[in-house]
């Protein structure tokens, strides 16, 4: 994501008591500091009874949904209330309203939901806390609330020992710093266009897991039939059914405390360790598959590599498909082939004797190539992610007053 897309934070240099360790430029004035109480109304909702649920109607949420809502997803399984019982709540006491923020006030605190858009619902009084008549940008107020050092003093405001929970009264003495309005609302679109960013990338990896899920399944027999549901055009003729031993040579890794530092990769079941002077395999990929530990976590390792003895790596035989034997290893469900008491194992034999079905050769690549494209876009978002949260993270600190 080019870095266009965001206003751009400059430092400024002077010594001012009350400002965040970078500002945005044009901006250099103090910063004020009053509590959550004189910067809005906190409040909760009326009683709502169990019988006063209907099948469908006017949604009711609780704190899970208000934490899913926050996340920009939605729980399935809804409350509902009336629409009479609605407009009675409505007229009498108010409802939330476009601008408004709820926080979670028991089970999982501190979640905060900025309401960005009109609809019609209602929420469980006791679970949810109700900030309204904001006088400060609601924006820069919800980024506040929802991390770091707002979101630490939300949840130091908790009352309790073993069962935290929300007041109003303490959630409202919480203390806010902010800037004059402009430089609010620059913040606050600052981490809007952030977190919209990030919400799309996380769409988007979320369509291409299930994608690839579904595609596991149908591009491959299933049991009790030879051919796949899908099929690339130009192949036909039954799959044949193989022992991994037929397909692959599966071979363990060793201890490499003995190896001086290097070049070459050293993997564990988890991932990348480090790196050493010696290779496994020099020339050949494989496929890692977890001996001992995570034992449902195939990968592939680029040659040269090392691995270490909780991790065998397996070679495909002659001309089998790399990224197609890697489907088949994800598709098959090794923890069913736990042969452990304690922690998850599996052993060379029950690996070389699980039965797969493979077609020729020349579909192999079709199907592999196609996986491997589907991996490629999912890491790209994946890393994407990775660096905008490492951003969020780090414009969170010294965008803000981190300091009480």
């Amino acid at each position: 994501m080019s870095s266009k897309t965001y206003l751009k934070p400059k430092i400024k240099m002077e010594e001012i008591k009350n400002v965040p360790e970078i500002r945005f430029n044009g901006f250099n004035s103090e910063w004020e500091r009053k509590s959550l109480s004189m910067l809005a109304n906190l409040g909760s909702s009326k009683r709502v009874h169990r019988e006063d649920y209907v099948p469908k109607g006017i949604p009711f949420f609780r704190g899970t949904e208000i934490s899913k809502l926050g996340e920009n997803t939605i729980n399935e399984d809804l409350l509902y209330i009336s629409n009479n019982l609605f407009q009675k709540l409505k007229n009498e006491y108010g409802v939330p309203q476009k601008g408004d923020i709820l926080i979670t006030a028991v089970g999982t605190i501190g979640n905060a939901y900025l309401i960005e858009k009109d609809f019609d619902f209602y929420f469980k009084d006791g679970n949810l806390i109700w900030i309204s008549n904001i006088e400060i940008n609601n924006k820069y107020l919800s980024t506040f609330l929802k991390n770091g050092i707002g979101k630490k003093r939300v949840l130091e405001s908790a009352i309790g020992s073993n069962q935290k929970a929300l007041t109003m009264d303490k959630l409202g003495l919480i203390t806010i710093d902010f800037p004059e309005l402009k430089e609010q609302k620059a913040i606050g679109t600052f981490f809007q266009n952030l977190d919209n960013s990030i919400k799309n990338h996380n769409t988007q990896l979320k369509k291409l897991t299930n994608l690839k899920k579904a595609m596991l399944i149908k591009m491959f027999p299933q049991d009790g039939v030879n051919v796949p549901e899908i099929r690339f055009k130009g192949f036909d003729g039954e799959w044949e059914e193989k022992s991994f031993s037929n397909i692959i040579n599966l071979n363990s890794g060793r201890d490499y405390k003995h190896l001086e530092k290097g070049g070459i990769p050293v993997y564990g079941t988890g991932g990348y360790m480090l790196s050493v002077n010696e290779a496994l395999s020099y020339d050949e990929n494989a496929i890692g598959i977890g001996r001992k530990g995570t034992i449902d976590k195939p990968y592939i390792l680029k040659a040269p590599f090392w691995t270490v003895d909780t991790l065998f790596y397996a070679i495909p035989i002659g001309n089998n498909d790399l990224d197609f034997i890697n489907c088949l290893f994800q598709k098959t469900n090794w923890k069913q082939k736990d042969e452990s008491t304690g922690v998850p194992s599996l052993s060379k034999v029950t690996i070389n004797n699980t039965c797969v079905s493979i077609p020729k050769e020349n579909e192999q690549k079709e199907i592999g190539s196609y996986f491997r494209t589907l991996d490629s876009l999912m890491e790209n978002h994946k890393e994407q992610l990775k660096k905008l949260n490492q951003i969020k993270k780090a414009c969170l600190s010294k965008l803000f007053i981190s300091q009480d």
